[in-house]
């Protein structure tokens, strides 16, 4: 079989409506002013900017900055060494909170909505590379129902990221290839909600005053 049709074959496996008007919606959707900015570790400091930007322009009243993976620094930089990086651009540091226990992506939205539900929010906005936003989504809305929450979790990736450069050992392509992969892997074991419960949040969420 030629490489053309093995890709191929690969995609069908992966592209339907439902999956493909889910990533649609998680790529372009409307933030509102919410309780905090979630930073999440990865793709080293890639998602600095965003988040500041978010915070600056007072959509977001906290920083929450989460991670402790301690891998390759030009991947995973821990919530600490994030830490640095807004306290150097003259982010209050009372307006940041350190989430350093988690170790992948299912930890950090269970971490997350510790902090959420102890201080209150009703409102968040995630922070992921262009890649990783749609299995941070789905993810921390299974992590929310996990704790009886429900609130609104918008979506804000970091879209200026060059697709065919090197991050280490893969282009953002193919970790976005990787990611579908890692979707059905969470899926398995219950640590992301449906596609279809996604859209019916976001429906949710978007006639919320």
């Amino acid at each position: 079989m030629r490489a053309s049709q093995s890709n191929g074959m690969m995609w069908h496996n992966y592209m339907n409506t439902e999956l493909t008007t889910i990533t649609a919606i998680v790529s372009n959707d409307a933030i509102k002013k919410s309780d905090a900015v979630i930073w999440l570790e990865g793709d080293g400091l890639a998602r600095r900017d965003e988040v500041i930007r978010i915070f600056e322009q007072g959509l977001a009243d906290y920083v929450v900055v989460s991670g402790g993976f301690k891998g390759n620094p030009e991947v995973a930089i821990p919530a600490p060494g994030l830490a640095e990086e807004l306290y150097a651009r003259g982010i209050p540091k009372e307006k940041i909170v350190l989430e350093s226990a988690s170790q992948n992506t299912f930890e950090q939205g269970t971490e997350v909505m510790k902090i959420i539900a102890e201080r209150g929010w009703q409102k968040i906005i995630l922070v992921a590379s262009h890649y990783h936003q749609l299995r941070a989504y789905l993810t921390f809305l299974r992590s929310m129902e996990n704790v009886g929450l429900k609130i609104r979790i918008y979506n804000a990736p970091v879209r200026d990221l060059p697709w065919f450069a090197k991050v280490v050992d893969k282009n953002r392509k193919e970790l976005f290839e990787s990611e579908l992969k890692k979707i059905e892997e969470y899926s398995a074991k219950n640590h992301v909600v449906s596609i279809q419960d996604a859209l019916d949040y976001q429906e949710w969420k978007e006639k919320q005053v």
